[in-house]
């Protein structure tokens, strides 16, 4: 899970920069995450054209983007040398002037000489050094202007006291002041004059701001387009996984659901499939571009100086350090902050959900009570996290900061030395900057693939459930159905250590409405199982019709029945396609028919829309009664043969459970009928009645019969109509 809660792992989940770095938390581990990682891949195989172009995209557009401050810097050191050589142009030629004036006059002395004044030989050396230089004002072409300067110059560094003594500006001139240059600063200038002439390149400008332009144009295409291709690869990929998962839910057999939870199955046939999603859609390009961005700005960074870059290469350790101190600290923090939203959010749930007991037994101030104690604990718990993963943000920028004042110091200080351009160091800013941001990208994918692979292997684990088994080669029906079923010897147990059913036989005729009772526990609902092959038979044999079950195919099998259970299930639909679920095809008289049999008609034509009435996903618009008698009607409009009914009458009043069994009886005229009851009234019309206890049938015969033995069914009836009297009294 993500480090604390909301950092998601969206666009925009990952940390960008020191600024924007977050940290994660412990990743979810998987069991074996080489294997499961292989057999994730393996779903990748179909779409390894797009994954090569969707690389080679992300390269493209990652390497156009690292590209893009250096290609800025050459703009700017383009007006910079312009700007650099237009100055010294105007400086030296001002300077130029100003000394022809001066020495104007020292040329007319010299041709003149006084025996009083004679002339220095080093001065008249001077004078005709500076005579040869040409006038820099009167220069069109770059290359001679430079040549110009350069001698201009270089009579400057070897100019005599005695030269500079005799200028109408003497040496403290402003003018004069400041005139003595490096080897190296000699070298830029005269190359920027002969580059530029002094004058701004425009066109050379404008030439690189649209190749800037087109790199980031194209780096934007290049990221749409590896960023569709990879949501066609991840969707189509998901797709796949989920279709296999929904078929491998189609060939479990029940004994995996009533092994694990609806929450567990859906958790991972949705959370974990949409988690693999999500890191296929975001986390691979990203990994990609990550790796690509810290390797490319190593390698431009290192073309610039490498001296700054060994700087920021310095501050890394830092970063390590920080990251792991705050995680280390916070993480216990983060743990209990998840225990106690877990705490409060179940006795939030408890206490509205249980509302009316809490208010009948005058338990709200304790409820409060408790609130406030979880609630103060997720507050402090929540405090502690998000303020120490908070610090990570100023602490990242306190070492970013670090290195961009070393940079600076650094790298004006050669610059002034002319061994770095004014764009060269900035454009080395601007990757120093982003460094970081790749780094922490990488982490944090790290920290995701291993959590995805860990919900890959859950679903893996479902897709290497064990099946049902296949059914038997030449698996057919009986030509003609008739209902009889016969056990003979059955055994059966969900624990070997603890058997179930043992040495069960039965025999029951066409058309016979059998009633099995019990305490809870006795084996009724395994029982029902086992005749539609929900579970498999492990000694004895089932047979319908003469033919054994195991020797037809599932499907056949349980078309032959038709089941109402206690625990309704109804989908999001109108009553009509609930009604219809059986037989899709059946027109709407045999569906009205079937819902007056239910006796559920009246109620459906009182509802706002009648038969279009849309149900909810639980059917909570409707009662559960109501619930009740539409999967009677479904049921009979499924026109089975043989009924199996599992207290399916519990939750309907006493009247329309008598005319529910009226319409029972006329309906199941020649069917087989199995019903499992606890209210023992509603089995009183049953041919027979199968009395079970620990797997075993005690007693059989019908209702009369088994009163008269006095035995376990007469207790059992007894007790549920004179165990209160017997002991109010």
């Amino acid at each position: 899970p993500a480090f604390g809660p909301g950092s998601g792992r969206g666009p925009g989940g990952f940390g960008g920069g020191p600024g924007g770095a977050m940290m994660h938390g412990k990743a979810e581990k998987a069991k074996n995450f080489k294997g499961s990682l292989r057999r994730l891949l393996s779903y990748l195989k179909p779409h390894r054209m797009r994954l090569f172009f969707v690389f080679l995209l992300a390269v493209a557009s990652t390497t156009f983007t690292i590209s893009a401050p250096k290609i800025s810097g050459q703009v700017m050191n383009k007006v910079k040398d312009s700007f650099m050589a237009r100055m010294l142009l105007d400086q030296m030629t001002k300077l130029q002037k100003t000394m022809r004036s001066g020495m104007s006059a020292q040329a007319a002395a010299a041709a003149e000489p006084s025996p009083n004044a004679p002339m220095d030989p080093a001065l008249g050396a001077a004078l005709a050094r500076f005579a040869a230089i040409p006038d820099l004002s009167s220069i069109s072409d770059p290359a001679t202007q430079a040549e110009a300067l350069r001698d201009f110059m270089i009579f400057l560094e070897g100019l005599p006291p005695q030269a500079a003594a005799l200028m109408p500006a003497g040496p403290s001139s402003p003018a004069f002041a400041g005139m003595k240059f490096t080897k190296e600063q000699i070298q830029d200038a005269l190359r920027a004059v002969e580059e530029t002439g002094g004058k701004v390149d425009y066109p050379g400008i404008g030439m690189i701001l649209g190749f800037l332009l087109c790199f980031y144009l194209l780096s934007a295409l290049f990221t749409f387009g590896s960023g569709w291709l990879m949501s066609t690869v991840a969707q189509r990929t998901v797709y796949d996984l989920r279709k296999a998962v929904d078929r491998k839910l189609g060939r479990l057999p029940l004994a995996y659901f009533d092994s694990h939870s609806h929450g567990e199955i859906l958790s991972r046939v949705s959370n974990d499939i949409d988690s693999i999603s999500g890191t296929l859609q975001q986390s691979v390009t990203q990994a990609i571009t990550s790796v690509i961005s810290l390797v490319g700005y190593v390698i431009m960074m290192l073309t610039i100086s490498w001296g700054l870059t060994l700087i920021v290469l310095a501050t890394m350790p830092l970063y390590i350090i920080a990251t792991m101190a705050l995680a280390k600290n916070s993480q216990k923090h983060f743990k209990a902050q998840q225990k106690e939203l877990g705490a409060i959010s179940g006795h939030i749930e408890e206490m509205y959900s249980g509302h009316a007991v809490v208010k009948a037994f005058g338990r709200e101030k304790r409820a409060l009570a408790e609130f406030d104690e979880i609630n103060q604990k997720l507050s402090s718990a929540s405090w502690k996290a998000n303020f120490i993963s908070g610090i990570l943000h100023p602490a990242m920028n306190t070492i970013s900061n670090l290195g961009y004042v070393l940079i600076s110091v650094v790298g004006g200080m050669w610059m002034t030395r002319a061994w770095l351009n004014l764009g060269d160091i900035t454009a080395f800013i601007q990757y120093s900057r982003q460094f970081t941001m790749p780094i922490i990208q990488t982490a944090n994918i790290a920290n995701i693939i291993q959590s995805t692979i860990a919900c890959a292997e859950r679903v893996f684990e479902v897709l290497d459930e064990a099946e049902e088994e296949e059914d038997s080669v030449g698996a057919s029906m009986p030509a003609q159905a008739q209902g009889e079923v016969s056990i003979n010897s059955l055994a059966f147990s969900y624990n070997p250590a603890e058997p179930l059913i043992r040495d069960l036989s039965l025999d029951v005729r066409k058309g016979h409405t059998i009633a099995i009772v019990g305490p809870t526990g006795a084996g009724k609902t395994t029982l029902v199982n086992l005749l539609m092959r929900f579970y498999e038979i492990q000694a004895g044999s089932i047979s319908i019709d003469g033919a054994d079950i195991r020797t037809m195919p599932r499907s056949g099998l349980r078309a032959l029945f038709g089941m109402v259970l206690q625990d309704t299930w109804l989908f999001n639909g109108s009553i009509r396609e609930n009604i219809a679920y059986g037989r899709t095809e059946a027109s709407e008289e045999e569906i009205v028919q079937a819902a007056k049999a239910a006796h559920a008609d009246h109620f459906i034509r009182t509802l706002p829309s009648g038969y279009d009435t849309l149900l909810f996903e639980d059917a909570s618009n409707i009662s559960q009664g109501q619930r009740q008698l539409l999967t009677i009607a479904r049921a009979i409009l499924a026109n089975p043969r043989i009924l199996i009914l599992d207290e399916a009458t519990s939750s309907v009043d006493t009247r329309t459970e008598f005319l529910i069994q009226k319409a029972m009886a006329a309906l199941m005229q020649d069917r087989t009928s199995f019903v499992i009851a606890h209210r023992l009234s509603t089995i009183r019309d049953a041919e027979l009645i199968l009395v079970m206890d620990h797997g075993a049938i005690v007693e059989q015969g019908n209702h009369r019969e088994l009163l008269e033995k006095k035995g376990f069914y007469a207790e059992l009836y007894n007790a549920q109509f004179t165990g209160a009297l017997v002991e109010s009294a």
